[in-house]
């Protein structure tokens, strides 16, 4: 399979880079190709076009969150410190990798509506693995009992990534991981019994 080809990655890294540096709309599959060090007509070879291209970015670079996730999920900690972990396993990932921040916090948001919902294809995944925390935490009485899982699940996701997109639009001036427990406190303040 393609994708577990060296260059496949390859080109998924460049792609991260060329988009971040020049913005997805004048990210053209020639600046992808030289960032990979791949001619041109070689990105074909993995991706349909330049769409195909970001797509799979974000599907690769999305399961690393949720890989992590699934791993905290194994543990055996209570729902405060399962958050916790998520939103600041969030925040590394994307502070340790400040292109993808880039791609994932604007660039994507730039793209049409079709795009928009391949890519949501791909975060309902993740989007699951939170329901889960939530619904174990409402079993657990971690959680208030009367909580609905869709806007709970929306409130902490969109806490996350708000805070991610001001800390881009910042220009990552300052250390996002350090928000992780403040960012923690205040989610779990609105959702404990």
């Amino acid at each position: 399979m393609k994708r577990d080809k060296p260059k496949y990655k390859q080109i998924i890294d460049a792609a991260v880079v060329a988009i971040a540096q020049n913005g997805y709309h004048q990210a053209q599959v020639s600046k992808i190709a030289k960032e990979a060090g791949v001619a041109d007509g070689t990105i074909y070879l993995y991706f349909k076009n330049k769409e195909d291209i970001l797509v799979s970015v974000f599907r690769e670079k999305m399961a690393i969150f949720t890989q992590n996730l699934r791993v905290i999920l194994e543990e055996d900690i209570d729902t405060s410190e399962r958050l916790f972990k998520m939103i600041d396993n969030h925040f590394r990932v994307l502070h340790e990798d400040r292109h993808l921040a880039i791609v994932t916090q604007l660039e994507l948001r730039q793209s049409g509506k079709k795009l928009r919902l391949r890519i949501n294809e791909v975060l309902k995944e993740y989007l699951d693995l939170l329901d889960v925390i939530l619904e174990d935490g409402i079993e657990r009485n971690d959680l208030d009992n009367t909580l609905d899982i869709r806007l709970a699940r929306q409130m902490v996701f969109g806490t996350i990534d708000e805070t991610i997109t001001s800390w881009v639009m910042n220009e990552q001036k300052y250390d996002l991981i350090e928000l992780s427990p403040k960012v923690h406190k205040l989610i779990m303040k609105a959702l404990k019994a």
